[in-house]
């Protein structure tokens, strides 16, 4: 059978390594771990020639809101300070509702937009060091990284007039549904066989297929560079097969400097792992590694392995013979949403993917193939065998990045190399109504408290009936406020729920179901508008709808760490502030701790 160019664009490609390769870095002990080169020189680069310029607009919107700010927090954001902020943003799973909603917050940070710049929050976008996604958030920040950072209305819905070509970017198409793209039985056959297909010269070149193969080309349609409604179905388009996650670098966003570094972050599935660490209703217990694929590297912080492959060279395995293209954009993303194991689709071929997967197995045999997760080339075989589960096995069987209870991506936020200042997490999980209810920071805490060494994080409620109990879901709430200096390198955290509907009035819509696998521009416009209400309200006191100080106590967040590296006391709106959006510490519940 002929190969389709998406098919042989997505082919991965065996050569002899570059002189002087090394597969495998090292990454360090606990308190003592190293970025990468390359990512401490774009981290670098982007602090000194973007960001000063980015916190100076930001700092500008907060005024025109507020010019009353104490000294402190103009010295600080306009760079008269010694001391900056270092800002990570984590976008949480949730399917397209998160994307959609994770998507819609940074709109509202975005300094491209008129309306967030008036409403006080623009700018925080550009002045991040740090952007990470996780599921239905990696759909956002693999497209956004690709797609060369277009504004939030470009990205979702397509620019006006787009040259219909590989390279370009045509938006999410979703009004497209990501199972059933037609309303047409034969249409939607011939296009599954279409996909499958586009596997084929992998599975050909000797490397291992698995749904979730299948599942990123099927999220290539909507969150790669090359589909537009015009070309849905064209197989003359390679659909983003060679789009590859390692080559944002060459991206003119990414090379200038202009863009969050971006981080995904997916879960290993491993054949010997502790199931009685696995929380209730979860899949991966939390003590197994978790990996993150940035554009340079691609490995894990935790100090059971503390160590990266290049992310270019994913599916090498040694020293003399590198792999190249292996690290597609949606595999990359296709892995971190890779949930299908929770059906256990291996032994399932009757479920509602059977056909599929049937299709699959008759087009590329692999018998003793795991089809339900997210196969790679283990490029750390026989590294850290003492520690490290996966050290003998030839493949790491990625799934999705929530699996272990962690909807949202925080875990490469609290490296302490990143030494990331504060964290604006957007949680848009769907744990009660498809509402969030705090859980994946209980997860969160009881994950980094298995490394302490490794990991800081705030104490955060320990039930989710407080998080309920004390509306610390449905107004934005700060976390490790108060630090002393045995917590001092801890983040102060965020924290942006999708938990509840706005204080205006407005019925819930931005609370739809992880399931909904299509939305027309309309929905989605919407539920925009929504997400941006509740990302620029604030808390409210009682009976209002906005609380007109939250750009300020905001910006009293983002400076905080950098304000006790002055030596600076809190003043001002800030220290009222900080006592309304604060967590303090205290119980309303005697509800049970959620644990493991």
């Amino acid at each position: 059978m002929a190969q389709t160019v998406a098919s042989q664009a997505y082919t991965p490609v065996a050569a002899r390594c570059p002189a002087g390769f090394n597969l495998v870095r090292m990454a360090g002990t606990p308190g003592n771990q190293t970025l990468s080169s390359s990512e401490a020189s774009y981290v670098q680069n982007r602090k000194t020639s973007v960001l000063p310029q980015a916190w100076k607009t930001y700092l500008s919107n907060v005024l025109s809101t507020n010019p009353y700010l104490p000294d402190y927090v103009s010295s600080i954001l306009s760079g008269d300070s010694s001391e900056i902020p270092t800002l990570g943003i984590a976008t949480s799973g949730g399917g397209y509702r998160a994307a959609i909603f994770g998507a819609g917050v940074l709109n509202a940070l975005d300094a491209r937009n008129s309306s967030s710049d008036a409403a006080g929050t623009g700018g925080l976008l550009q002045a991040a060091t740090y952007l990470s996604g996780l599921s239905g958030g990696s759909w956002f920040v693999t497209s956004l990284a690709q797609a060369n950072f277009p504004t939030i209305q470009d990205l979702i819905f397509g620019p006006a007039s787009p040259p219909v070509s590989d390279n370009s970017w045509g938006g999410w198409n979703a009004a497209y549904d990501l199972a059933t793209p037609s309303t047409n039985l034969s249409t939607d056959s011939e296009y599954y066989m279409d996909l499958a297909e586009e596997l084929l010269g992998k599975y050909e070149a000797g490397y291992v297929v698995t749904f979730a193969d299948y599942w990123g080309r099927t999220l290539a349609r909507h969150f790669a560079n090359g589909t537009f409604s015009s070309n849905f179905y064209d197989e003359s388009y390679t659909h983003g097969a060679g789009v590859l996650w390692s080559a944002v670098a060459n991206t003119t966003s990414f090379a200038s400097y202009s863009i969050p570094f971006p981080i995904v972050v997916a879960d290993l599935q491993a054949p010997g792992q502790n199931s009685s660490e696995i929380i209730a209703e979860d899949f991966i217990p939390l003590n197994n590694p978790l990996f993150e694929f940035n554009v340079f590297e691609t490995g894990s912080f935790d100090p059971q392995l503390s160590a990266f492959a290049p992310t270019k060279y994913l599916g090498t395995t040694n020293n003399s013979i590198c792999v190249t293209n292996y690290d597609q954009s949606v595999l990359v993303a296709g892995s971190s949403s890779e949930l299908f194991n929770e059906a256990n689709f291996t032994n399932t071929f009757n479920s509602s993917y059977g056909p599929i997967l049937s299709l699959l197995a008759s087009l590329m045999p692999e018998p003793d193939v795991e089809y339900d997760v997210a196969s790679w080339p283990n490029p750390f075989y026989g590294v850290a065998p003492d520690s490290f589960i996966d050290s003998a096995q030839t493949n790491l069987n990625m799934v999705d990045g929530g699996e272990d209870g962690e909807v949202i991506p925080l875990q490469p936020l609290l490296v302490k190399a990143r030494a990331v200042d504060v964290i604006f997490a957007i949680d848009a999980t769907d744990d009660v109504d498809d509402f969030a209810d705090g859980s994946s920071l209980i997860a969160t805490q009881n994950r980094t408290s298995l490394y302490p060494s490794a990991y800081s994080f705030p104490p955060v409620p320990t039930s989710m009936g407080e998080y309920t109990a004390q509306n610390l879901t449905t107004r934005p709430t700060f976390f490790g406020c108060n630090t002393t200096s045995l917590n001092a390198s801890t983040p102060l955290l965020i924290y942006l729920a999708n938990g509840g509907p706005p204080y205006n009035g407005e019925a819930p819509i931005t609370n739809t179901s992880t399931d909904q696998t299509s939305y027309s521009s309309s929905e989605i416009q919407a539920m925009l508008s929504q997400t941006f209400v509740i990302a620029t309200q604030g808390y409210p006191t009682i009976g209002a709808t906005e609380d007109p100080n939250w750009p300020s106590c905001l910006a009293c967040a983002v400076v905080d760490r950098a304000r006790e590296r002055a030596g600076v006391e809190r003043s001002g709106i800030c220290t009222s502030c900080m006592n309304r959006y604060c967590w303090d510490g205290s119980t309303l519940t005697t509800t049970a701790p959620y644990s493991v």
